[in-house]
């Protein structure tokens, strides 16, 4: 892919194509208009942002499947823009200074389809019936036009107008739904801040149904079809138990409610977005044999939602922490426990090459299993140098510290550093930023 010459100073170098400088969002407003059959997308994006330095152009991202018919900027029309090579860039009439206000409105249609990237292909995907979007990492541009880093988190309105037997999900609350005819529209508020790329649209043959829970515990329900009911009721049923026990290992829940979606498709992977898990009908099989992933998604509600990296280089913080809570939670279940399951982890890391750097994978490795699996054994050595008290007052601390917001590698190894007696660098430098596999310390007692 092809670096827009308007990126001159990469915002990540991980995904150097990807962000923009001299604004930041804060809303996003988008109604979509979808056509399942046809796969056509005719959509409308209000952005609400500050510039941080007066320049005369600004940029988005946006895929090229997407076509732009109009572009207002604070309600008057553009003396310029131009969209090549996955950049919008858009030259006000008027030069606006820093810390003005930058409302952009933009209209936009074509067939959305994924984005190809280095990881495969990311964003709107067209299912057998319907439609889900998975961006992570850079994949949020393929159906709308944004500043697409994880460190720009924004609130968002979602309004999807889809051919009526279809059900419609996106994230947030569900303010509004209204049919007309043979079409119904659906109206989503986000609140929180979100990244990009946790943004989604699910569109299926799908029915809704609530998940008992006790009282006052986070509202819980299921978006599938009705025909892999019977399986999910079985292979989803100790979700609740599962919260239960990670707002008690990592703290309070940090939205309104959770959403599992089960396609009518196989997927090869679940979906992480803010809210929302999306798993394949592979997911369902009546026997469980997905419990592990259930809760590594759930997990990412804490670590990815809520706290999202700053920069794609920290991703052992998502992917090691939600790893980290698969253990957690067959401790909890009457599993094997979670020391038990490290100490397999290492023994199957310790055959494979020693060539990486967990915290600075580099963009190729970003998503290699050992960013998963070593940063979980980072987090369990920690927990065994601190003790079970010290090591989940510091997890709480860290969710509650950096709730709804960004954070580094640095952040949180700043943090530990307090719960410490004895200074905790070794354990990053051997566990983070060596390429030979530490040994895990002894096992409690």
């Amino acid at each position: 892919m092809r670096v827009s010459k308007f990126a001159e100073e990469p915002i990540d170098d991980y995904l150097p194509q990807n962000g923009n400088r001299g604004y930041r969002v804060s809303r996003y407003d988008l109604d979509l208009t979808y056509k399942v059959a046809s796969n056509r997308l005719a959509a409308r994006a209000e952005i609400t942002a500050v510039t941080t330095r007066e320049q005369d152009r600004f940029a988005l991202d946006l895929a090229q499947s997407l076509a732009v018919s109009k572009v207002l900027v604070n309600g008057a029309r553009v003396a310029k823009y131009t969209h090549q090579h996955g950049k919008l860039v858009i030259t006000p009439a008027q030069r606006i200074p820093a810390g003005g206000a930058l409302s952009l409105t933009i209209q936009y249609a074509g067939a959305p389809r994924p984005v190809r990237g280095p990881w495969g292909e990311v964003g709107w995907e067209e299912l057998t019936e319907g439609a889900l979007v998975a961006s992570q990492p850079n994949g949020a541009a393929s159906w709308f036009p944004c500043d697409d880093h994880p460190s720009s988190k924004a609130s968002y309105r979602v309004s999807i107008t889809t051919d009526t037997p279809y059900y419609a999900l996106a994230n947030g609350t569900l303010m509004r739904k209204q049919t007309k005819a043979s079409q119904t529209t659906w109206v989503y508020e986000q609140a929180e801040p979100m990244a990009t790329y946790l943004a989604t649209v699910q569109i299926g043959p799908y029915r809704k149904h609530r998940i008992d829970t006790r009282r006052g515990a986070v509202p819980m329900q299921a978006v599938l079809p009705l025909r892999l009911r019977a399986a999910f009721d079985h292979d989803f049923a100790r979700q609740p138990r599962m919260m239960e026990v990670f707002t008690e290992a990592f703290g309070p829940y940090p939205f309104d409610g959770y959403t599992v979606v089960v396609t009518d498709d196989d997927l090869e992977i679940p979906i992480e977005a803010q809210g929302i898990s999306t798993f394949g009908a592979n997911h369902c099989d009546g026997e469980r044999g997905s419990e592990r992933l259930v809760a590594h998604e759930l997990a990412h509600q804490w670590f990815g939602n809520s706290l999202t990296i700053s920069r794609w280089r920290d991703i052992w913080l998502h992917e090691g922490f939600a790893c980290y809570a698969e253990w957690i939670w067959s401790e909890a279940a009457g599993g094997p426990a979670a020391d038990q399951l490290a100490r397999s982890a290492h023994r199957n890391l310790a055959h494979l090459p020693q060539d990486i750097l967990i915290g600075d994978p580099g963009p190729a490795r970003m998503f290699d299993d050992r960013v998963y699996k070593r940063g979980a054994l980072a987090l369990h050595s920690l927990r065994l140098l601190l003790g079970d008290p010290k090591f989940f007052n510091l997890l709480r601390e860290w969710t509650a510290r950096y709730r709804h917001s960004s954070v580094t590698t640095d952040d949180f190894t700043d943090l530990a550093g307090h719960y410490s007696p004895n200074p905790l660098r070794s354990l990053w430098d051997t566990w983070l930023y060596t390429p030979a596999l530490p040994a895990l310390p002894p096992p409690p007692r």
